[in-house]
C-alpha cells in the first residue's frame, strides 16, 4: 500500500477512535434524548464523519481486502484513548486481547 493511502487509513482509524471517545464523553451520565444534544456528541459525530471521509478516499484506490484490516487499529486506539483520556481500566485479559488484535493487524498488513 502506498504511503499516502496508508496515512489515510491510519488517519481514518485515529479520527474514528477519537470520535468514539468523544461520544462516550458526551453520553456519560445522560439519559434523556435532549441530554444527548451536547458538544461531546457533536464533536464525536464530526470526528467520525471526517474519519469516514478519509476512509472513503483510501477505498477509492486501495482494495478493500488490503484496507479493511485497519479497522482493527480503531479497536486498539479506542482502548488506549479510553485509558489515557477517560481513566478507564483494561483487565489483563482485555490488554492481552488488544495486543493480539494489534499483532494480527501487523501480520495481515505486512
Amino acid at each position: 500500500m502506498k504511503a499516502p493511502m496508508l496515512a489515510l487509513a491510519v488517519l481514518g482509524a485515529v479520527l474514528a477512535a477519537l470520535g468514539q471517545v468523544s461520544l462516550k464523553w458526551g453520553a456519560a451520565g445522560r439519559s434523556g434524548v435532549a441530554d444527548f444534544l451536547n458538544a461531546g456528541i457533536l464533536l464525536g459525530l464530526l470526528l467520525y464523519a471526517a474519519g469516514t471521509l478519509s476512509w472513503i478516499r483510501a477505498l477509492a484506490e486501495v482494495p478493500l481486502t488490503a484496507l479493511y484490516p485497519f479497522t482493527a487499529l480503531t479497536y486498539v486506539l479506542v482502548n488506549l484513548l479510553a485509558l489515557a483520556l477517560l481513566g478507564e481500566q483494561l483487565s489483563p485479559r482485555s490488554a492481552a486481547g488488544t495486543g493480539l488484535v494489534l499483532l494480527g493487524l501487523f501480520l495481515v498488513a505486512a
